[in-house]
C-alpha cells in the first residue's frame, strides 16, 4: 500500500521544516507550503491525502484555505493555530476542520493524529504500521435505520437512496453511534472514543460535529429523526427500525 500524501502549510519555515522531517520519518510523502495559496496550489497539484494548515497565514488563511477544498473534497485537515480561544477553536471545525491543534505542539502527537485520522479513513498508511485485528463492528457490512444507511467496509452514508458526503470525523462519530443503537453517550465518551484522547477537556469539539452531521443526514436537523439529544447526557443514535 502507498504511503499517504501530506501538504504542511505555515509561514513559519522551522515548524513546516519540523512537521515535514517527522512525517517522512514514519513514511509519509509530504509537501511544504508557506502561504494559504501555495497549500491550494499543492492540494491541486497532488490532492494530498491530509491537510495540516496554520490557522493565520499570508495569502488566505487556514480557514479560508479549509473552506476552498470543503467546496469539493472532504479532504481530512488538522488546523494549527497560535490561538487556543474557544471560539477560535470552534469556527475551524464549524468550516470543517477534522482536527485542531494549539501551538506550541509536540511534533509527535501531531505524527499521532495524523495516524489515527489517516487510519480511520482506510487511507494508505507507512508500511511500519501494523495491522489490528478487525473488530466486531469492522465486520458488520452495513447498519440501517429506516432510511439511513451506513456502509461500513466502503464507509458510505447513503440517506433515502441519496449519498451523502462526510468527513472522516463524521463517519466515525456516526459509526460508533449506529454501532450501539439507542446506547446514550456522553460528550466525554464520544470524544475519547472518536478522537482517541481526552481533546483537551474541549466536549464542544463533540457539539459542532453533531450539528454538521444532522446538517448533512437529517430531513429537519432540529428536529431530528437518528441522532438524538439526551439533555444533560449527550447524544443517541435512535434504535426504531435498526438492521444489521
Amino acid at each position: 500500500m502507498a504511503a499517504a500524501r501530506i501538504v504542511v502549510a505555515d509561514d513559519e519555515r522551522n515548524i513546516t521544516d519540523v512537521c515535514k522531517r517527522y512525517l517522512e520519518r514514519e513514511g509519509y510523502e509530504v509537501w511544504a507550503a508557506a502561504d494559504g495559496e501555495e497549500a491550494l496550489s499543492l492540494w491541486r497539484e497532488h490532492a494530498p491525502d491530509l491537510l495540516v494548515l496554520d490557522y493565520m497565514m499570508p495569502r488566505r488563511d487556514g480557514l479560508q484555505v479549509c473552506d476552498e477544498v470543503r467546496r469539493t473534497k472532504d479532504t481530512p485537515i488538522i488546523m494549527l493555530t497560535a490561538r487556543g480561544e474557544e471560539a477560535d477553536r470552534l469556527l475551524g471545525l464549524t468550516m470543517g476542520a477534522d482536527d485542531y491543534m494549539t501551538k506550541p505542539f509536540s511534533p509527535r502527537e501531531l505524527v499521532l493524529r495524523v495516524r489515527n485520522i489517516l487510519r480511520r479513513s482506510g487511507i494508505g498508511s507507512p508500511s511500519a504500521a501494523l495491522p489490528r485485528e478487525p473488530s466486531a463492528e469492522d465486520r458488520s457490512t452495513h447498519l440501517g435505520f429506516d432510511g439511513l444507511t451506513i456502509h461500513v467496509d466502503e464507509r458510505r452514508v447513503v440517506v433515502q437512496d441519496r449519498e451523502i458526503e462526510l468527513t472522516v470525523k463524521e463517519f466515525d462519530l456516526l459509526h460508533l453511534m449506529a454501532t450501539y443503537p439507542g446506547k446514550v453517550f456522553s460528550r466525554n465518551q464520544l470524544l475519547n472514543a472518536v478522537w482517541d484522547m481526552a481533546y483537551e477537556g474541549d466536549a464542544s469539539t463533540v457539539t459542532v460535529h453533531v450539528r454538521r452531521l444532522r446538517e448533512k443526514l437529517e430531513p429537519n436537523p432540529s428536529d431530528p429523526i437518528w441522532i438524538k439529544t439526551v439533555w444533560g447526557i449527550g447524544y443517541k443514535l435512535e434504535s426504531k427500525g435498526a438492521t444489521t
